[in-house]
């Protein structure tokens, strides 16, 4: 692992309304026994930046077993996996998924971060219950406002965003 650039702390960053949405979520959750796990929320443009660098250098092969090991690292921009500007710098975006009440988390299917088309929400292979999983995930979210993005399972941005043109770049402190 290393350091991205603008991530000084490991703390979740969210537009006011998209935190109480989440929070509604959460909520929703809860009498199921299920917490929600987050991995990224508010993304500083440095960061984005630093990703893109990192998708070009396509010598640096180094977690292509653990996160690409069926994807040419090549196409990762084309096939949707990577993009030169993240909704997650406007604040209003959140990766996460779904876990049990002592953070055991629940079958998804495919780890996150996963570039693969086993990573589609919708896609059929992943088994009954990892497909059962990502839709209560979806629907939870959709409840309260998130979309999807049809390429990761655990990728949502509140629609309506409140910043829909504009890409922070201050740090995570």
């Amino acid at each position: 692992m290393r350091q991205i650039d603008g991530y000084e702390a490991p703390h979740c960053l969210l537009t006011r309304v998209a935190a109480n949405a989440l929070a509604g979520v959460a909520r929703d959750l809860a009498p199921q026994g299920l917490v929600i796990k987050v991995f990224d929320c508010y993304r500083p443009t440095r960061a984005v930046a630093n990703f893109v660098r990192w998708a070009r250098d396509f010598k640096d092969q180094k977690m292509k077993a653990e996160f690409y090991p069926d994807v040419d690292k090549r196409t990762l921009f084309r096939d949707g996996y990577i993009a030169a500007q993240s909704g997650h710098s406007r604040g209003s975006t959140m990766d996460l998924t779904l876990a049990q009440a002592d953070g055991r988390e629940l079958d998804m299917g495919t780890a996150f971060d996963f570039f693969s088309p086993k990573s589609w929400p919708a896609d059929p292979t992943v088994g009954a219950e990892a497909h059962k999983n990502r839709m209560l995930l979806a629907a939870a979210m959709h409840r309260h406002g998130f979309r999807a993005y049809d390429k990761e399972w655990w990728h949502f941005t509140l629609r309506g965003e409140p910043f829909p043109n504009t890409y922070f770049n201050f740090p995570v402190k």
